[in-house]
């Protein structure tokens, strides 16, 4: 009796703890399911998110994308599997690049380019330029360069792309075309044709040029010194015969224009004299047409009336005969 007590209490132990343990291999598998499960989920199915100022375009890994038409470009939150496709970044925005001799500038090393003049003679010059990757281009982009690491495509195809075309152009132009007058339209038509060969793969040229002036062999450099001195005192002597002429020009309108005014003012004196001596002749004709005998009879009468009026009543002690010399006194009333 005793006997089957105790084997029933050690059957009701062994069911409790074989259930338990039951239950807790339960739990581990369901746990390492979970992240067996969530490890296999990420790694079939990624998420991304593709900032403003890129474009993302998603590549089969597989290799079975056989031109840019069939590379999705991705924008914002993108999910893709990275077991099949990879999601690359493009920048849209401008990027600037400048190839110099400074080594303070860009990369600490020599980067200037040098080409070749129409005379064969050697240019060397710092470039600047800058450039943008059209979105809807980035998967022709790609398929072309394969590559999403634009620092490489910079200094390397692009590099190489604008040294042969400052050396297709230079090569139809002369050293004093390079650096004189027709500089703008030598770097036009650099520009062009850079861009002629970037265009296809949605690659804009934004800004080219030279920074600073291009720089020549030690001979070339100092038969362009002596040329601009040359130039310049050329240039000095033209502005000098210049003012000289202007002045000699002031000088004889100034002398013109007082010989002018002399001979005006003659004109004007001698105009003057004959209208006062037309004037005077008009009054002398005026006057000796108004003497008339009737006037003289009267001015002579208005005369003797004068010389009545200052009669005193005296008569006069002498008179002056017709004959020379000869005076004859009046006898007066005083005895």
């Amino acid at each position: 009796m005793t006997t089957t007590i105790f084997n029933r209490e050690g059957e009701v132990m062994n069911n409790r703890f074989g259930g338990m343990g039951r239950n807790f291999f339960r739990l581990i598998l369901g746990a390492a399911g979970l992240v067996i499960g969530a490890i296999v989920l990420f790694s079939v199915v990624q998420v991304t998110r593709i900032n403003a100022g890129y474009v993302g375009v998603e590549i089969n890994l597989a290799g079975s994308q056989r031109g840019a038409r069939e590379i999705p470009i991705r924008t914002g939150w993108v999910f893709y599997s990275p077991l099949k496709t990879q999601v690359i970044e493009f920048p849209t925005f401008v990027q600037t690049v400048k190839w110099t001799a400074d080594m303070n500038e860009g990369h600490p090393l020599n980067e200037e380019l040098v080409f070749n003049s129409k005379e064969g003679q050697e240019v060397r010059t710092d470039v600047s330029l800058s450039y943008a990757i059209d979105a809807a281009k980035v998967p022709d982009f790609y398929v072309k360069y394969r590559t999403d690491d634009l620092e490489r495509f910079t200094h390397g195809i692009l590099k190489d792309i604008v040294r042969n075309s400052l050396n297709e152009v230079a090569s139809t132009y002369t050293l004093e075309d390079i650096y004189g007058e027709n500089k703008a339209r030598f770097l036009r038509e650099s520009r062009d044709r850079i861009q002629a060969q970037l265009l296809p793969v949605g690659v804009g040229i934004q800004q080219f040029g030279f920074i600073g002036k291009p720089r020549f062999t030690a001979a070339i450099e100092q038969a362009i010194t002596q040329k601009t001195q040359a130039i310049t005192e050329a240039e000095r002597a033209r502005n000098q015969l210049a003012v000289t002429q202007a002045e000699m020009a002031k000088a004889v309108a100034e002398a013109e224009g007082e010989a002018r005014s002399q001979v005006e003012r003659a004109r004007g004196e001698a105009t003057s004299a004959i209208e006062r001596a037309r004037g005077e002749a008009e009054a002398n004709r005026l006057r000796q047409a108004s003497i008339t005998p009737q006037l003289l009879e009267w001015r002579r009468l208005e005369n003797q009336r004068a010389l009545v009026d200052k009669w005193n009543g005296e008569l006069p002690r002498m008179i002056v005969s017709d004959k020379a010399g000869m005076i004859m006194p009046l006898p007066t009333g005083q005895q």
